[in-house]
């Protein structure tokens, strides 16, 4: 027997022990993950594996990761997915403060930081958008003023998304209001609970409330919390959005084949249910088609994300072709949330009535919610204009 099959056999065995059956074989939406991951056997869960370093698997033990190689983080995952058990954790300091402080913070910010996100106990959120700087992200104007050890921020962010529930946050800030427009701009992280700092949730069309607007009033960072160089932070800041990117189009979960094999599943059964069925076949031939091509383009897409996976021994994210997955992986995701309500019929349009089942109400929102996919985490337009510049080199 290799090392990696008695690797697999313990972990099966720890998993069967330790993962509780409330926290397999279900599904929620990221917008309800706070409400999910406050149970007891969610926070049971997640201390069983952050004790292992499990939920950041690939990062050093140093910082309390799980230290495993690419082979043995893919038998982790394989196993997870034969149990059907959700992640112990998720969140942006998993998927993107984490990752950036690994590969550009400070020795002391990696060990003040890290071990409370591999822990989970603190939770992050994103301070970069603003009402006048979205797409056009260097349009910044929130300033931060250096304060003896600390920086003085006053301003406003706005699609924070967590932040009535984050612990600390990530920001880029203007400090110096005379550079140009890319430069004069920190990356600084900063403590949520402290009185300077309002933050009011903004209701969603879908019925919930996961963005909010954060307003920055005499807000304190420390300057040991300053990432990278002073007025330097746009070069951090697009780092982190390449993170940010490649979970969002699904680079981060390339080779889950079980999971795309169950979505292509589960659109042939819906389309049979909603449209009939002949000799096994989806009936209408409309419906047939839509599933069809949509289930070629899910499925070569991840096996592009897989190879590019597999391709990149390194093991660090790619740079600006992210926003390849981030423009495909988004477009992807909003059409099959589309695609499950048009199955349904006018049954998947439903906002309330007894006349709907609870799975066709929660399609509706779910289509409603998956609009914005494509929009956050950086548009489409913006991903265009990334990918012209930066992988094909066309012109300005």
């Amino acid at each position: 027997m290799t090392d990696i099959d008695t690797f697999r056999e313990e972990t099966r065995a720890w998993l069967e022990v330790n993962c509780p059956q409330s926290m397999r074989a279900r599904t929620f939406h990221w917008e309800d993950a706070h409400e999910i991951y406050a149970t007891d056997e969610a926070k049971q869960w997640l201390k069983a594996m952050a004790g292992r370093g499990w939920t950041a698997p690939t990062w050093p033990k140093e910082y309390t990761g799980g230290g495993l190689s690419a082979t043995e983080h893919q038998v982790l995952s394989q196993e997870m997915s034969r149990i059907k058990a959700v992640s112990p954790l998720t969140g942006m300091g998993l998927t993107m403060i984490g990752p950036t402080l690994l590969e550009l913070g400070t020795e002391a910010q990696k060990q003040r930081h890290i071990p409370k996100i591999i822990s989970g106990e603190i939770h992050w959120c994103q301070g970069y958008s603003e009402p006048g700087a979205g797409s056009d992200l260097a349009a910044i104007q929130s300033k931060a003023v250096v304060d003896g050890d600390n920086f003085i921020i006053n301003g406003q962010k706005i699609w924070t998304s967590g932040a009535q529930f984050a612990d600390w946050m990530f920001a880029i800030v203007r400090t110096d209001p005379d550079a140009s427009k890319h430069d004069g701009i920190s990356f600084v992280l900063l403590d949520m609970h402290q009185p300077g700092i309002t933050i009011k949730p903004i209701s969603l069309i879908s019925g919930s409330s996961p963005f909010c607007e954060t307003f920055l009033d005499d807000a304190v960072a420390k300057r040991e919390d300053l990432v990278g160089e002073l007025n330097k932070g746009w070069t951090i800041a697009k780092r982190l959005l390449q993170f940010e990117r490649s979970g969002i189009g699904g680079l981060s979960g390339a080779g889950n084949n079980k999971k795309k094999a169950k979505q292509t599943n589960e659109f042939a059964q819906l389309a049979k249910a909603y449209s009939g069925e002949e000799n096994g076949q989806i009936a209408d031939a409309g419906a047939r088609e839509m599933v069809l091509n949509h289930s070629m383009l899910d499925k070569a897409f991840k096996l592009t994300a897989q190879r590019v996976a597999e391709e990149n021994r390194s093991g660090k994210t790619p740079g600006a072709t992210t926003s390849i997955f981030k423009l495909v992986g988004s477009t992807l995701a909003r059409d099959a949330a589309e695609l499950k309500s048009v199955l349904m019929g006018t049954q998947g349009v439903g906002w309330e009535g007894d006349e709907f089942s609870f799975e066709e109400l929660e399609t509706t929102k779910g289509w409603l919610s998956n609009r914005a996919v494509t929009i956050y985490g950086g548009t489409n337009e913006v991903q265009l204009n990334i990918i012209s510049k930066r992988v094909l080199g066309l012109p300005e």
